[in-house]
């Protein structure tokens, strides 16, 4: 089922412009759309596919190209996955880009007849694509997972009534399952159990869950703060900057929401630990960059925090955080979040002007 068009920006860096290594993006910035608008937006780190009216569509440095016949994607820098009313397919980078791809593909699936809103990619009958090989995957019979979202080395599923299970690489404790081990296939996260979650994002090597309460868990690894739980490399590198005399107002801002001195730093948290957001706020929708993490909140505001070397937590600076933080731009412009999805290092965020 397609989600309602609407107005869409984005912070951080833009795959759409940039070619070769970015600098923090200027952001915000509007996706240019027709009249009907964008539906929704699948990212990869150098380009990005979205849903027209008109069909969907891959930007990249500048270049538009049509995907005529496909209904949803799932990109990555080495293939786009693409699925269609009776198929599925993987094309490498360079072809997809190109548009409507023509090469011989390196992976396709036909599938039987789908109901009229069949689950979302990378979910397919019979189990999940991957864009990179082996691109499927079966998922165990006895595993009814309504939705499925994959990390660099790992994966989530929610099951149907709202357990979540995790497989995959383990070394950042971003399974869950309070080891750093691989898992081969879906394990329950136990500390879950009885808890039903709504929804379920991953990032690079960190994993969420939102609660149907509302309540936020997150767990993996800390490294950049994407936890929003203290982080040893955060607090050094603002001791660098104090040492250099940086003292701008961003710094200051970040430095007096700093961590206690006598708190304890956590670099990978391997059980999913509950968020206390600000004002005890309830949570809407997750998603994870590579390194930093957004959310929604039921009253329509983004908190991002983690990675920002490139603008990506939506604050006006390129300053990383390991505390949640409420972008201040769309409240002043009286913009209602609706929807928030993050590329490996951009947020995108639909939003509902007053």
């Amino acid at each position: 089922m397609a989600a309602p068009a609407g107005v869409w920006l984005a912070f951080g860096f833009s795959p759409e412009e940039a070619a070769g290594e970015p600098g923090p993006g200027p952001g915000p910035w509007r996706l240019e759309a027709g009249p009907e608008g964008i539906s929704r937006v699948w990212p990869a780190w150098s380009y990005v596919v979205v849903e027209t009216g008109a069909g969907l569509e891959v930007r990249s440095a500048g270049q538009r190209r049509r995907l005529p016949g496909w209904a949803e994607a799932l990109p990555s820098e080495t293939h786009l996955v693409l699925r269609g009313a009776a198929a599925a397919g993987a094309w490498r980078r360079a072809a997809a880009l190109s548009g409507a791809p023509r090469d011989e593909p390196a992976w396709s699936r036909a599938l039987p007849p789908q109901p009229r809103h069949p689950l979302p990619l990378p979910l397919l009958p019979g189990g999940f694509a991957t864009p990179r090989p082996p691109f499927f995957t079966a998922l165990p019979a006895g595993l009814r997972a309504r939705r499925l979202v994959l990390g660099t080395e790992h994966a989530l599923a929610l099951g149907a009534a709202g357990e979540v299970f995790t497989w995959g690489g383990g070394r950042h404790g971003q399974l869950g399952h309070g080891l750093l081990e691989p898992e081969l296939q879906p394990r329950l996260v136990e500390a879950l159990a009885g808890v039903p979650m709504g929804a379920v994002a991953a990032g690079g090597w960190h994993s969420a869950s939102v609660s149907e309460a509302g309540d936020l868990y997150m767990w993996g690894w800390n490294e950049s703060g994407q936890l929003a739980l203290p982080s040893k490399a955060l607090a050094e590198e603002r001791a660098r900057d104090e040492g250099a005399g940086a003292g701008s107002t961003e710094l200051m801002t970040c430095r007096e929401q700093q961590a206690p001195k006598d708190a304890a730093f956590i670099s990978i948290q391997a059980f999913p630990a509950l968020l206390d957001l600000p004002q005890d706020l309830e949570v809407s929708a997750v998603s994870c960059g590579s390194r930093h993490t957004a959310v929604v909140t039921r009253g329509g505001e983004l908190y991002t925090w983690g990675w920002g070397k490139y603008g990506q937590l939506g604050h006006g600076n390129n300053i990383s955080s390991d505390q949640a933080r409420r972008v201040e731009h769309l409240v002043a412009k009286g913009l209602r979040v609706e929807e928030v999805v993050c590329g490996p290092w951009t947020t995108y965020v639909r939003v509902r002007e007053p």
